[in-house]
């Protein structure tokens, strides 16, 4: 009973209260903020489930520069090592860490704080969708990682994170595609714009190699994508015409939204299409009447 209550507890303490403690890394434009510590580097030591895995060289040596000149300015989060009470381990910042040992800094300035094992995730996971440089994929693994581990749902992530719906739906949607785009997308190879265009594709690697080859726009990928078959869902025995598998996805989000059956026929090859919105009561109906005048 106690883990549920935990799972529950979502974005908990809350999310603004575990939001307001991650600084962003880029130390030298911020308002300082008071350290409770200062802590000898060698104290310190990152979080061995720290999701995020890469760091820019070049943007670290940036990051570095930035601190020799006027020092980390947005402390580091830490908690006592849970190994050694001697030591610190990172909650949220270890690039500025990096950063200063580049820059040769001895001591630290940290916020200490009693964060559970859960925390210390959730936390470092927010801290890691907050970046400005993450990258596609990164961000969508952020997101499906807070669902996944932590029970939040698209609506409770867009209103915490300041994001759409929308934003949340279609990076999760581009984990769903082979392996091989997705390493052209954490490259920088394709765009987050490009990869949409091919999630659900069956030719999606092959589109993908031709889109980096010739260079392609987005809209010229979208043209691409659209001239080629398209991966089918499971026929159904009413024999009515199969569906691409976002078609599929975007439905049923909208139906678990609006809590009523919706229903989306899109021909393929053509930008227009049809929505239905199925309910079974009068009541049903005023609900989504008011819902669409915004009452």
């Amino acid at each position: 009973m106690a883990s549920n209550a935990k799972k529950s507890r979502g974005l908990g303490r809350g999310l603004s209260a575990l939001m307001s403690d991650v600084a962003p890394d880029d130390t030298a434009i911020d308002t300082p903020r008071r350290p409770d510590l200062l802590v000898p580097v060698e104290h310190i030591f990152p979080n061995p489930d720290q999701p995020r895995r890469t760091f820019g060289e070049d943007a670290l040596n940036d990051l570095a520069a930035s601190i020799a000149e006027k020092g980390i300015i947005q402390p580091l989060i830490v908690r006592k090592s849970p190994k050694d009470a001697d030591t610190y381990e990172i909650v949220a910042g270890e690039r500025r860490w990096r950063a200063a040992q580049i820059a040769k800094l001895h001591e630290i300035p940290v916020l200490l704080r009693e964060y559970t094992d859960t925390e210390v995730l959730e936390v470092a996971i927010i801290e890691n969708i907050q970046r400005a440089d993450l990258n596609a994929v990164d961000e969508a693994a952020g997101y499906r990682q807070l669902m996944d581990r932590f029970g939040h749902t698209q609506e409770q992530l867009a209103t915490a994170l300041g994001k759409s719906r929308s934003h949340i739906a279609n990076f999760l949607r581009l984990l769903n595609l082979p392996d091989e785009v997705l390493d052209y997308l954490v490259q920088g190879q394709i765009s987050a714009g490009h990869a949409r265009a091919l999630v659900g594709h069956e030719r999606a690697v092959e589109i993908a190699r031709e889109v980096i080859h010739r260079n392609l726009s987005v809209r010229e990928t979208e043209k691409l994508a659209k001239q080629g078959p398209i991966l089918k869902t499971k026929p159904k025995s009413s024999g009515k015409s199969q569906k691409d598998a976002d078609t599929v996805q975007i439905e049923k989000e909208l139906t678990a939204t609006l809590r009523m059956k919706v229903t989306i026929d899109h021909k393929e090859g053509e930008d227009g299409g049809k929505m239905t919105i199925g309910y079974k009561s009068l009541d049903e109906l005023d609900d989504l009447l008011r819902a669409l005048s915004g009452g």
